[in-house]
């Protein structure tokens, strides 16, 4: 897998949730911070703000999406002085945003009462496997709506907004995959937004947008089990060994052999919460022959052996 795709299947936890809820003004709506999560909000229809104590009043118009990636709460509403009239909503609760769903389908819009649709939505993540990208990320990231920008995300909004209007045969099947489709999207626009790294330029962005980081990332998840070195990952690089090694360790902030540890010790907790693989074969899809080496190395990073981590 890409190093994009192996990010999100790490990160995420449980099922994602995701709500079409109309508005009518005046309406105020909070939505509570939870921690270990990331949630979303797309504009469908009609104006709106979001406020927050960490970004200030922010205007949004229809087809805007922004997305609060380290589970800050915030506020949704017609104006920035209408006070919310309800509780703080938790996005990662299934039936907390059913009360405020209303069907437009079949029902005459009056024009004196502005109305508002939007898609509301968070994704549960694994904190004890927290990617340093998703560490990167800005509070708010406001994708605003332009005319031939991000049609990829587009089109998956476009498909999300219709399962959630109207529900078939096979729409719990396709949400999911399509609120991760949208989660990728958003974090693909988010890095085209920034240029090829500089002299100034650090951080997993600049890492992603640098081809030679990128290859020796791609060629690390591609084969964690690889006995990579500095040398073969540099060779992947298209780079001499210590050239390669000081551009990976500024743009990342940790030398490559101790991302590859940790991409391999977090890609072993997956497995061992995901699946009955014997020890001895997640030690060497991860790149050790020897199980107490392994063993060794995964305590050292998560504080329990395998075997107890798994229990656990």
């Amino acid at each position: 897998m890409d190093v994009l795709s192996d990010v999100i299947t790490v990160m995420r936890a449980g099922q994602p949730r995701s709500a079409r809820v109309a508005w009518q003004a005046p309406w105020a709506q909070q939505f509570a911070s939870v921690p270990g999560s990331a949630g979303f909000q797309i504009v469908l229809q009609g104006p709106c703000w979001l406020i927050a104590s960490d970004t200030g009043p922010v205007p949004l118009a229809a087809g805007d999406i922004v997305f609060r990636p380290h589970g800050r709460g915030h506020t949704l509403a017609d104006s920035p002085t209408t006070a919310p009239a309800a509780p703080a909503c938790d996005p990662n609760d299934p039936q907390a945003l059913q009360r405020y769903v209303t069907d437009l389908v079949g029902t005459p819009a009056d024009p004196k009462v502005p109305a508002t649709v939007t898609l509301c939505g968070a994704y549960e993540l694994d904190p004890a496997r927290t990617h340093p990208l998703l560490n990167d990320l800005p509070e708010l990231i406001h994708l605003p709506a332009h005319l031939g920008r991000h049609p990829g995300l587009r089109a998956t909004v476009d498909l999300l907004a219709t399962e959630l209007e109207r529900p078939r045969l096979g729409t719990d099947a396709i949400i999911p995959a399509l609120l991760d489709t949208l989660l990728l999207h958003i974090l693909r626009s988010w890095l085209d937004q920034h240029p090829t790294p500089g002299t100034a330029t650090t951080g997993w962005a600049a890492a992603l947008n640098d081809p030679a980081t990128t290859a020796a990332l791609q060629a690390i998840h591609r084969d964690p089990a690889r006995p990579w070195t500095v040398a073969t990952l540099a060779a992947e690089a298209g780079l001499s060994r210590a050239p390669f090694a000081r551009r990976f360790t500024t743009l990342l902030g940790q030398p490559p052999l101790t991302y590859l540890t940790w991409w391999r010790m977090t890609t072993a907790a997956r497995l061992l919460r995901q699946s009955d693989a014997p020890l001895s074969a997640i030690a060497g899809s991860v790149g050790y022959t020897s199980e107490f080496a392994f063993a060794n190395a995964f305590k050292r990073q998560y504080g329990a052996a395998p075997g107890r981590y798994r229990r656990t």
